[in-house]
């Protein structure tokens, strides 16, 4: 084996000859690391991965085709002709592509020429995956179906940020570089995903409720590893949060809050919640393997519940730690007739109000409190960053309504006499869309329209619908509110329709702390990365615990355009380690802070 590159090395050295240490990184592409090689010195390998993206980003469309076209088919005809690159016949090979049964290779053959077909250039995966040890071959063909009927604009999307992780992965392995603690994380969540609540586990789907008997699995499994790691105390609480406290060096300072959930959507994703435990877990052993100490103390809390599947009690668990139980969810009944108060019982918790009220935090004991969580959107993976620093959690509102018109034969009313429901919260839907558009981090969903009793031949009388409308701050999403109603009455008013609306959710904006988003945009510039500054769509625990105390988070990038609470979920070992380096570098300013 080679020696492995330096940093220093290759920023001192000549442009070419820095060019031939990165020799096939990028398959019969070389101009791509020409052109990073004018932008030495790089920091760190974050760095000059990132800058690769950016040269291929701006080259344009175009460039990034002819990138695709110059990569092999998966078991192709490359690869039976013994022309790969180096490169790739090792990545081929690691996958199992080259010990194909005929069925598989024949299976493959298909998918390459459907693809190619339809696409006009090869299906690319990055074969060694997200941890980078290698995707079975049953996951690539799987992966294979599945995009073989996306959108070309998704697909080139896609096929590029698969190219540029499989330059990832053969740097890391020019630099001798592997992300540790980034697999560590990736091999918690892997691990705790085997937990899974009855009819999902049949079906190989990740679901995992309030107080099942997955979730207690789950929770047995973090007080486990928080153990491992060398927290010093470790309990499961009255409500099923699981807590960890890593002790400071000075008893009298304030302690560092941090966490998320672990409890998912039903058929979720892996990441969504648990990344922002396993972070901050892994650092904790690190502190703990070299025998060190902060000035101030740090405090996990694995929330138990978040996502309000099996009971309407949506942020339970950080709730708890604000004092904003609401006593009237033990009365809660769930699908099976199970009150959350007999749930609580059963997994021996003491399910009374005396034992949760315990558990509210005094924030003035607390610097504040940090999440790190997946992005759960498209962002971050359409700019080729790993992280990003939020601004704010948006605010959001939701509401259900009906209009009410006239149903009438389709064939034989006028189109100028129709008071037709269906076509007035129609008009709504596409002003919601522009309404939404004019401001640049506002969004407006209208997730549920339904024609009751609706029949083919006849005019819809009625029309039920739902609006969901967020922005960054309360008075950006006030006035994209008020000027939907608005529209709502003028639309109604001159159709001649009537309309009822009910408001069921109202959350204010949780805008970050300045001082903690400081320390989150001093550790992403720590990592040689730009900082991209960003608002949450989605809800958090950091929206509870803003209520009481300052907070602020860091996203991590997604894979598959960031999908979230979906099966395809899923971020690399490299990023998750950058997000370590990251919490790290967080926790080190403050403890200088301190001194």
């Amino acid at each position: 084996m080679s020696t492995p590159i330096t940093l220093d090395r290759l920023n001192a050295s000549p442009p070419d000859v820095a060019a031939k240490m990165l020799d096939g990184l990028y398959e019969h592409t070389p101009w791509i690391v020409g052109q990073a090689m004018a932008q030495r010195p790089f920091k760190s390998l974050a760095h000059l991965k990132h800058t690769l993206t950016v040269v291929l980003d701006e080259a344009g469309d175009e460039a990034k085709k002819n990138l695709i076209r110059a990569h092999p088919e998966l078991a192709g005809k490359a690869m039976v002709s013994n022309t790969l690159t180096a490169e790739s016949t090792n990545e081929q090979q690691k996958a199992g592509l080259t010990q194909c049964s005929p069925e598989e290779f024949a299976l493959i053959q298909k998918l390459n020429a459907d693809y190619n077909a339809k696409f006009g250039w090869p299906f690319i995966l990055a074969v060694r995956g997200p941890r980078g040890v290698g995707l079975t071959k049953q996951q690539i063909i799987a992966t294979f179906q599945r995009r073989v009927h996306g959108h070309p604009d998704f697909e080139l999307q896609e096929c590029i940020r698969n190219i540029h992780r499989i330059a990832e992965i053969r740097l890391n392995d020019k630099f001798g570089f592997e992300p540790t603690l980034g697999q560590a994380v990736w091999d918690w969540q892997e691990q705790l995903a085997r937990h899974t609540d009855p009819g999902y586990a049949e079906l190989g789907q990740l679901t995992v409720t309030y107080l099942t008997d997955a979730h207690r699995a789950c929770a047995q499994d973090i007080a486990g590893w928080m153990r491992d790691c060398g927290f010093d105390s470790v309990e499961i609480d009255a409500v099923g949060n699981v807590v960890g406290v890593y002790k400071g060096s000075d008893p009298a300072a304030k302690t560092l809050l941090t966490g998320s959930h672990y409890d998912t959507v039903r058929n979720g994703g892996k990441y969504d919640g648990r990344l922002g435990i396993v972070v901050p877990m892994a650092c904790v052993r690190e502190l703990h393997r070299l025998g060190q100490r902060l000035p101030f103390g740090i405090e996990v809390v694995a929330f138990a519940e978040e996502e309000g599947q099996r009971y309407k009690a949506t942020f339970l668990g950080s709730g708890a730690l604000t004092g904003s139980f609401d006593p009237a969810w033990l009365d809660q009944l769930d699908a099976d007739g199970i009150s959350l108060r007999q749930a609580m019982q059963h997994a021996g918790l003491p399910a009374t109000l005396e034992s949760i009220a315990k558990l509210q935090r005094d924030a003035a004991h607390y610097l504040g409190f940090v999440e790190v969580h997946i992005e759960q959107g498209p962002v971050l993976n359409e700019l080729n960053l790993p992280l990003g620093v939020v601004t704010s959690i948006n605010g959001s509102a939701r509401f259900v309504g009906e209009v009410v018109g006239q149903a009438s034969h389709a064939g034989t009313t006028p189109m100028t006499r129709r008071r037709d429901a269906a076509c007035a919260v129609a008009e709504l839907a596409l002003y919601l869309e522009e309404r939404a558009g004019q401001d640049a981090d506002s969004v407006a969903t209208m997730g549920q329209l339904q024609v009751p009793n609706g029949s083919i031949n006849v005019v819809p009388g009625a029309c039920r619908f739902s609006l969901d409308i967020r922005a960054p701050n309360d008075m950006q999403r006030i006035e994209v509110e008020h000027d939907v109603l608005q529209k709502l009455n003028e639309i109604c008013t001159q159709r001649g329709l009537s309309y009822k609306l009910d408001e069921t959710m109202r959350a204010s904006a949780a805008p970050s702390a300045p001082a903690l988003q400081a320390r989150w945009t001093a550790a992403v510039q720590d990592t040689g990365l730009p900082v991209f500054n960003m608002p949450s769509g989605a809800g958090h625990d950091a929206m509870k615990l803003h209520d009481v105390m300052p907070q602020a988070m860091l996203f991590v990038r997604g894979e598959n355009s960031g999908i979230s609470h979906n099966p395809l979920e899923s971020t690399t070992a490299d990023d998750m380690q950058l997000a370590v380096d990251a919490f790290t570098h967080l926790l080190n300013q403050l403890a200088q802070d301190a001194q």
